[in-house]
């Protein structure tokens, strides 16, 4: 297996899902390329200036920025059914629409669903 595809399809908060999918995704960055795929609820994790503190969690946006050799989608369709709009998104989140989401899905080796 030379690349993944790990879906999220959560909210960042109120479950360890998110976290454990991004340290899942990490780990393998230094073996493959790796795809997170943000869809549905999953999509709030891209949603800029979070503030977890309040929940003791650490701010799940600034993870990405830490690994910024993960590639980001964001399924744009789950982000206007949310109403988040692009200026509210951190930087190194790619939107993708429908077509190019399945498209980046079907062209890696692997697709995980934690």
């Amino acid at each position: 297996m030379k690349s993944v595809f790990y879906l999220l399809d959560t909210a960042p908060y109120g479950s360890e899902k998110a976290f454990g999918t991004l340290n899942a995704a990490a780990v393998c960055l230094n073996e493959m390329d790796v795809t997170l795929g943000l869809y549905g609820d999953g999509v709030y994790l891209a949603a800029a200036g979070q503030k977890s503190r309040g929940l003791g969690m650490p701010n799940l946006a600034d993870i990405l920025y830490v690994y910024g050799e993960l590639k980001v989608l964001a399924h744009e369709p789950s982000l206007l059914e949310r109403g988040l709009m692009w200026e509210t998104l951190i930087e190194t989140v790619e939107l993708a629409d429908e077509g190019d989401f399945l498209e980046a899905m079907e062209n890696l080796d692997c697709v995980i669903l934690l």
